[in-house]
């Protein structure tokens, strides 16, 4: 245990907090989980906290596998991840299953495996990666709007419009994100704006060929998207407000202490109570202390990010940081503003806590490059070492592989020149007079009985 964390590189603090908020997940992914079982009608609790307890150790995995990787490499990876994940995406669009009630376009099957697995959280980072490659690629260079457009818009709108007929929040938090990301990375002003009003009629295209055909699946979004904002504008009964309605009730049953663990009342009522409003659930069983000190914890992970920003020694690497971390504490926030009616209802689970592999491991991911960032110089010469004594170990099981080949082909040639010379002196023999028979026959017989 003490060598594996010997071994860990990277920001400490950021660690300690993905630690703790993973930690903390347990507690209210066990008590949320009994409504599960009473919807789904199978599974135990223990068995969805053991699912959780995998979900959350398999992501530790991920970091730690991922901090290790030099962040320079993952330019390249960008570059091929594009195209492979618009083809998962494609495919999610026309082969995607339903989880819980969600889009069918949102989630695909992993083969012989039996896991969802919801591609546009991996296309997320994918391309943030992928833009962050750009703009480190053209920070010193003159560079004209339709050179951008090739290079960095087309890959960008591909996602987007892929995405956005199944889950419009995540299109809508990728697209802002990216905007965001574009003015860090020193993008023409003029430019941007280009973009902003080219995405502001791609979406009223959208909600025109929506209405002009209703029936089509693709479209079929669009209605939700529009009752949700209606309902979040007026105080018209809805299914919306019901899952609202309980989530401040709620809020407003745990007042300073909460209930206490597991006593939550309304995780019965709360159709997500494990994923989307999971923070309801938390602050119900432990009050504002416990809201307060969630936030907290988003709160120092996000400085601890503009920290690391600031640090780092490469436009690139500035660019991930904030490309990868600033998004998790967005999504964090827009789950907990859900969760308090001051934002419409989205499918936005808090980051790190709530259940559901996809959500932990692509969070994981994004936190494993984040520290692959923040590793220092003496970690990264530390982790060269490791590589170049894991190098050398090999090479030499490699050459006592040889050696012991090279012997044991020496050995079995000794063998056979043994049995050789063996098999030669069974079959000579030497008479009284000391001439030597082969074979119980004088050799010169033939000749001497030859006429």
């Amino acid at each position: 245990m003490f060598d594996i964390i010997g071994k860990i590189r990277g920001d400490k603090t950021i660690w300690a907090i993905v630690f703790l908020l993973a930690l903390i997940s347990f507690l209210p992914v066990y008590s949320a989980s009994t409504n599960l079982v009473y919807v789904i009608g199978k599974g135990t609790t223990i068995g969805y906290l053991f699912k959780h307890f995998v979900h959350v150790m398999l992501g530790f995995g991920i970091i730690y596998a991922i901090h290790k990787t030099p962040y320079h490499y993952f330019k390249a990876l960008s570059i091929f991840g594009i195209p492979l994940v618009i083809l998962l995406l494609v495919y999610t669009l026309f082969k995607g299953t339903e989880i819980g009630g969600a889009n069918a376009s949102r989630w695909i099957q992993i083969p012989f495996v039996g896991v969802s697995f919801q591609t546009s959280t991996l296309a997320f980072i994918v391309l943030m990666i992928y833009v962050a490659r750009y703009l480190a690629k053209v920070s010193d260079k003159e560079y004209t709007f339709k050179e951008s457009v090739i290079e960095l818009w087309l890959p960008v709108a591909a996602v987007l419009i892929l995405i956005l007929p199944a889950n419009f929040s995540t299109t809508a938090l990728i697209f802002s994100m990216v905007c965001m990301l574009i003015f860090i990375g020193y993008y023409p002003l003029k430019y941007l704006g280009y973009v902003l009003v080219m995405g502001i009629a791609a979406i009223m295209l959208f909600v025109l060929l929506a209405k002009a055909f209703p029936t089509n699946k693709y479209f079929s979004r669009v209605n939700t998207w529009e009752k949700r904002i209606e309902r979040f504008s007026d105080d018209t009964p809805n299914e919306d407000d019901y899952q609202i309605e309980k989530a401040k009730i709620a809020i407003a049953s745990g007042k300073i202490y909460g209930l206490g663990p597991g006593k939550s009342v309304q995780k019965n009522f709360l159709p997500q109570s494990s994923s989307d409003f999971i923070f309801a659930i938390i602050v119900e069983e432990y009050g504002l202390v416990g809201a307060v000190g969630i936030i907290f914890l988003y709160l120092l992970l996000f400085f601890r990010f503009i920290i690391n920003a600031q640090k780092a020694t490469t436009l690139f690497g500035k660019l991930l940081i904030i490309g990868l971390g600033f998004p998790i504490i967005f999504q964090a926030f827009i789950n907990m503003g859900v969760a308090v009616e001051l934002l419409p209802v989205t499918g936005q689970p808090l980051p790190l806590i709530s259940s559901g592999g996809t959500s932990i491991w692509m969070t994981c991911i994004a936190i494993g490059i984040i520290l692959s960032v923040t590793k220092k110089d003496e970690e990264v010469a530390l982790d060269l070492e490791e590589k170049r004594k894991r190098d050398e170990a090999l090479q030499q099981i490699i050459e006592a592989q040889v050696s012991l080949n090279e012997e044991k082909e020496a050995d079995e040639n000794q063998q056979k020149i043994n049995n050789m010379k063996s098999s030669i002196r069974e079959s000579l023999i030497e008479d009284e007079n000391g001439d030597v028979l082969v074979n119980g026959q004088n050799p010169m017989n033939a000749v001497l009985n030859k006429k």
